[in-house]
């Protein structure tokens, strides 16, 4: 059974929910398919910088997600091998965009907001796509239960294992050597933790602590690769554990990770695509783009995996929206001549889209690399460096790439 639809987005992430709620405030009707039966939400937390703020704001679910959410004020680095404060940096500054602003988003909390502004029916779940043919003007995508949806738009928000990036002809994404063990804890009562984002690094190791409303608190732990306690939630909280056992590391943040039940700690491995891959692959082809994590996988190191997810949903509903719904030429009479000047129209809408995104998303994720790569060096030398040295620039970094701004959904 073959089924026609204006714009089908696979994957209900953030970056596809974004994108079709953007094409809804513009007045434009997506299908959004997800493989799961429910929304899926990997990890607890998202630091949510000025730059996912504005988009959120574009979408016009900011305010409600700021009511549930505190607001961050400092960032406060330690270094846990000499035990000193490597980098104090203040988030009540002034950026080339408006004054900073910096919280911890429960995900959970953030895809229903982004969920329940959709007109029901849009997020079709249990939803897997298989394979992906072309048929003239439209492309046609098959689902595991033999579904066929005919599309003029095809927009992959489908994560890092991205059917619709290798469909682009992009490799899959590279394995850093790196794992991130993230946990979430939820106390009774009020924590007393100040809002700040609290990162401690050491040899071959970075974590970080948000708060995140009066109760909760967000916390993450990156290192090196270890099969032994991949898929142990014990294993993973010992070695978190064990990693900020010295003095160094005050009591209350221990409290954090001991007080973290097992099932809400989990660990993912770090991919990223390889900056030159954007730089010379197809963002988009024909009538077909990405979007978020299957277009600029990136490591966490700088915390704008997701936000650029929401820019790129803003962007995207925007170049889609001005192609869509720009007028026929009077010329076009004919079906076949109108169905070919759309998809033109189409093409050039994805274009301008991936133009834009582009050398934003080579800066994010070759910034985020190598951040990562000093912040987590095991070297005497590199620890050094990084505790002595590059620890204010490299705090700075994290305003300054997050000081921009992706623009209005409207287009003129």
């Amino acid at each position: 059974m073959e089924e026609v639809q204006d714009i089908v987005i696979v994957g209900a992430g953030i970056a596809g929910l974004t994108t079709s709620l953007g094409l809804h405030r513009l007045g434009i009707r997506s299908l959004v398919l997800e493989s799961s039966d429910s929304l899926r939400v990997t990890g607890f937390g998202l630091t949510t910088w000025t730059n996912a703020w504005k988009a959120l704001d574009a979408v016009g679910i900011g305010d409600s997600l700021r009511q549930q959410h505190k607001q961050f004020y400092a960032n406060l680095n330690t270094s846990t091998v000499s035990g000193v404060q490597t980098a104090a940096m203040s988030f009540e500054a002034k950026g080339k965009h408006g004054d900073h602003e910096v919280r911890c988003v429960n995900r959970k909390l953030l895809l229903e907001a982004l969920a329940k502004e959709l007109p029901s029916g849009t997020i079709r779940f249990s939803s897997k796509v298989v394979s992906i043919e072309i048929s003239g003007f439209y492309k046609l995508v098959h689902l595991a239960d033999g579904t066929i949806l005919k599309t003029k738009v095809l927009i992959g928000c489908d994560g890092v294992n991205s059917m619709v990036a290798k469909w682009l002809g992009f490799k899959a994404p590279t394995f850093t050597g790196r794992v991130a063990i993230r946990g979430c804890v939820n106390f009774k009562s009020n924590h007393g933790i100040e809002p700040k984002l609290f990162q401690f690094f050491g040899k071959a190791f970075r974590s970080g602590f948000l708060p995140y409303d009066d109760n909760g608190v967000y916390w993450f732990l990156t290192s090196n690769e270890d099969k032994e306690r991949e898929d142990d939630p014990i294993k993973m909280k010992q070695f978190v554990l064990s990693k900020l056992g010295n003095e160094y590391v005050p009591n209350e943040i221990k409290a954090i990770v001991e007080n973290t039940e097992l099932d809400s700690i989990i660990s993912s491995p770090l991919r990223y695509r390889h900056p030159w891959e954007l730089l010379w692959g197809n963002i988009s082809k024909e009538n077909v783009c990405v979007a978020g994590d299957a277009l600029h996988p990136m490591t966490p190191d700088i915390g704008q995996g997701g936000c650029a997810a929401l820019e790129d949903g803003v962007v995207l509903a925007r170049c889609l929206a001005g192609a869509l719904l720009k007028e026929q030429s009077e010329e076009t009479k004919g079906k076949g001549d109108r169905e070919r000047e759309e998809y033109k129209r189409i093409e050039m809408g994805l274009k301008k889209y991936a133009k834009e995104r582009r050398w934003r998303s080579i800066d994010l994720i070759s910034t985020a690399y190598i951040v990562g790569f000093v912040q987590q060096g095991d070297g005497k030398v590199t620890t050094f460096f990084r505790d002595n040295i590059l620890a204010a620039f490299l705090a700075g970094l994290l305003l300054k790439r997050a000081d921009f701004d992706c623009g209005k959904l409207s287009f003129s």
